[in-house]
């Protein structure tokens, strides 16, 4: 458990790091041209945290539904006259998480796609 703690911390302190390299100020578009160096800078830092972002929300989903799985397995073991009722919960409850997932999803097309920012 302690190891687990402290790499949480450190991953943490990786993240808050990590933001001082981003914190960079844009540089000047040169006198009638065009400023493609910031769309390409802002768009690459939209892919990375759109990648980081889904795939937080996987590893999340992920471990929810497998812990939701088996607790649902487990109750039916125990106590196979409830199966059907435990299997109806489990299913809307893995449809919820996986809404989670499908919400990431939208959010990381909009921020891909849409240009919500006018950049």
């Amino acid at each position: 458990m302690k190891k687990v703690i402290v790499m949480m911390i450190l991953a943490m302190a990786l993240m808050l790091v990590a933001t001082a390299a981003f914190a960079t100020e844009a540089a000047a578009p040169a006198a009638g041209g065009s400023d493609a160096a910031a769309k390409l800078s802002f768009f690459g830092t939209v892919a990375f945290a759109s990648a980081i972002g889904i795939g937080i929300a996987a590893l999340g989903t992920g471990i929810g539904m497998g812990l939701g799985i088996g607790r649902a397995v487990e109750g039916i073991a125990r106590n196979p006259e409830a199966s059907g009722k435990i299997m109806t919960t489990m299913i809307v409850g893995l449809a919820l998480i996986e809404s989670l997932a499908i919400y990431t999803l939208v959010v990381v097309l909009i921020l891909l796609y849409a240009k919500p920012f006018g950049v």
